[in-house]
């Protein structure tokens, strides 16, 4: 999908338009590499031990715990790598969103922090449904292969 045409009319300092138009893929790949690369080094604690959290999953009411715990992991490791490469990234990145969410209710509910305990996961989560939604841009497996969810 191609970024849409900033009309230089439109904006405060026209000149921008020309560097907003070049740097709107770039910034948009960027993005989508720093978070893949952060939910990977996330998962990978939990990779090392994907049956780990099987406890902590059954608390929040997930069983079997060791089934849920071993899709946490996968869902970090894994998907932090295919959003950051741009692969099966819509998929990817709905997971994460879903992993997320889950998190904004452990935070807010079960641990009663409120906003304030739940604020990264809900600006994670909502960077992930960007990328669920958009998918990855040119910069991309996805786009390379031709083929995207």
């Amino acid at each position: 999908m191609q970024p849409t045409p900033v009309t230089s009319s439109r904006l405060f300092i026209p000149a921008l338009g020309r560097f907003y138009l070049f740097a709107h893929d770039g910034v948009e790949t960027l993005l989508r590499v720093v978070v893949g690369l952060a939910l990977f080094t996330h998962g990978t604690g939990k990779i090392a031990n994907p049956f780990g959290a099987a406890g902590m999953v059954e608390s929040l009411g997930f069983y079997p715990g060791s089934l849920w715990s071993l899709l946490l992991a996968c869902t970090e490791f894994f998907g932090g790598i295919f959003i950051a490469i741009g692969f099966l990234t819509r998929p990817s990145a709905f997971a994460a969103f879903v992993v997320l969410m889950v998190t904004v209710y452990f935070h807010w509910i079960v641990q009663n922090e409120g906003y304030s305990g739940a604020e990264l996961s809900i600006i994670w989560a909502a960077v992930m449904l960007f990328f669920a939604v958009r998918g990855a841009n040119r910069h991309s497996v996805d786009a390379k292969i031709g083929r995207a969810f």
